[in-house]
């Protein structure tokens, strides 16, 4: 039995599906596509912007973007650079680009455990009922100075309630955050399949900031599980996969 769940690599598709429902809206980052246009009303209302392919997976192409009094200081991986001008921004990221499309999306502050930052992944599978369920919560923790969170640049996978707990959020907070997760993994899937009913399996990417308020950073379509299987309790792990082996994933 092969995989059997839709996927979309469509960054811009997806994030004008949740910007047309009215209740997930408010969880979006202002996104749009990369043009010079869009690139200078980006930079003039936010003091960071993330520039990430509408394809591609793994956060390997992602810049980010910050204003340092009159200039602009980019980052994609470790390497810095700094532009005293719009234009050279510009011809900078188009560079960068090659000529494939790229988003603009607003910066998010992320929290940060123990001076790294972390955002949280939101695991929504199907049952055999054909209802979506958030079957697991877990978190991907950034080196310190990095771009992405990505477990494959470097980043580690966290316990949910133990690193909101070391970030400082109280019991009550927690609590709170972890039950809108749920319901907001089970809203993105139910808006998914009024698209394609084709959809198995999606993994949020949210973005936890410092007041305690959620965004919507990215819905993957094929979301990786096997880091997981590397923590000490793996009990997450084989819990996805008990739902996984029905669309035929086994790993």
């Amino acid at each position: 039995m092969n995989y059997q769940s839709t996927t979309i690599k469509s960054k811009w598709t997806k994030t004008k599906w949740l910007v047309d429902s009215t209740r997930i809206k408010k969880y979006i980052p202002q996104t749009l596509p990369f043009t010079y246009t869009n690139l200078k009303f980006m930079i003039s209302e936010y003091s960071t912007v993330y520039v990430k392919p509408v394809s591609g997976a793994g956060g390997h192409h992602i810049v980010r973007i910050t204003k340092i009094g009159g200039s602009y200081q980019t980052q994609h991986k470790s390497i810095k650079k700094r532009y005293a001008t719009m234009d050279g921004l510009y011809e900078y990221l188009k560079k960068h680009t090659k000529g494939r499309d790229y988003l603009l999306q607003k910066g998010i502050k992320l929290a940060t455990v123990k001076g790294r930052p972390f955002d949280i992944r939101v695991m929504v599978q199907k049952t055999n009922r054909g209802v979506w369920k958030s079957t697991a919560l877990f978190v991907k923790i950034g080196r310190p100075n990095t771009v992405a969170t990505n477990y494959n640049q470097g980043g580690t996978i966290g316990y949910f309630s133990r690193t909101l707990a070391q970030a400082g959020f109280r019991k009550t907070q927690i609590n709170r955050i972890t039950e809108e997760l749920i319901t907001l993994g089970e809203s993105v899937g139910t808006i998914f399949n009024q698209h394609d009913p084709g959809f198995q399996e999606l993994g949020l990417d949210v973005a936890l900031d410092k007041g305690g308020d959620l965004w919507i950073l990215e819905v993957n379509t094929r979301p990786q599980i096997y880091p997981l299987k590397q923590m000490k309790d793996k009990s997450m792990y084989y819990r996805i996969l008990t739902y996984a082996k029905q669309y035929g994933r086994r790993k």
